[in-house]
């Protein structure tokens, strides 16, 4: 999920890591610092429409090192959030970095997530802009939930919950869509979604050339 610049830090720098609040964290994660910047994949590719397998194994040094270029690949595309299958790996893991509509900042990752909406008639849907980084340069308002929550596992097989409000929410619920073979552009009018790639083909160069100098600077 791209973020959008107005939000891209929280002004009073609360901070809740892996769903739980501490005193104080680093602007770049140690992930990002241990990571290697992968391809992010585009929309028409296949990896992103075929539902995400479960991740069986935990505590290994290859869902470790997933984790880690996934967390520089998605500072490198400016982004909130990115699953597994936006890197090719058709794994039910995604990295988020995301503010909420309170000032709070939430990092982490989370495996083979379960997503809870709040019952119909409690749930308010709020109309937000929303982008992706694999539809590169465009932004079209989505109907979200403003309020969510995610159960599932951390790389060591413990188990997580992470709840999100406003525009974290709307992140929780952009990433789990990805592990399940849907982009946002599934959730537009035939209408939106032909503007959203327009926009995506007049924009995307710039968009890469953004990344690799960013990807230059980090490196």
């Amino acid at each position: 999920m791209s973020v959008r610049h107005e939000r891209s830090r929280p002004v009073d720098r609360r901070v809740h890591v892996q769903g739980r609040p501490v005193d104080s964290y680093p602007d770049l994660p140690p992930e990002a610092r241990r990571g290697s910047v992968r391809r992010v994949t585009v929309v028409g590719e296949e990896v992103l429409r075929r539902p995400c397998r479960e991740v069986t194994a935990f505590d290994s040094a290859e869902l470790s090192t997933l984790i880690d270029d996934m967390f520089l690949t998605m500072y490198v595309a400016d982004g909130a959030g990115l699953a597994a299958n936006q890197v090719g790996v058709g794994l039910r893991l995604f990295v988020y970095d995301c503010p909420d509509d309170n000032g709070v900042r939430h990092v982490g990752h989370i495996i083979n997530p379960v997503l809870d909406l709040p019952d119909p008639g409690s749930r308010r849907l709020v109309d937000d802009a929303e982008g992706c980084l694999s539809v590169p340069g465009a932004m079209m308002a989505v109907p979200r939930t403003d309020r969510a929550v995610v159960r599932g596992f951390d790389k060591d097989g413990r188990p997580l919950v992470v709840e999100g409000q406003g525009y974290f929410a709307r992140c929780l619920q952009h990433e789990t869509d990805h592990l399940a073979g849907h982009t946002y552009l599934d959730r537009l009018s035939g209408r939106d979604r032909k503007e959203a790639l327009r926009q995506m083909e007049a924009r995307r160069e710039d968009v890469f050339a953004r990344r690799a100098d960013k990807a230059a600077d980090l490196g």
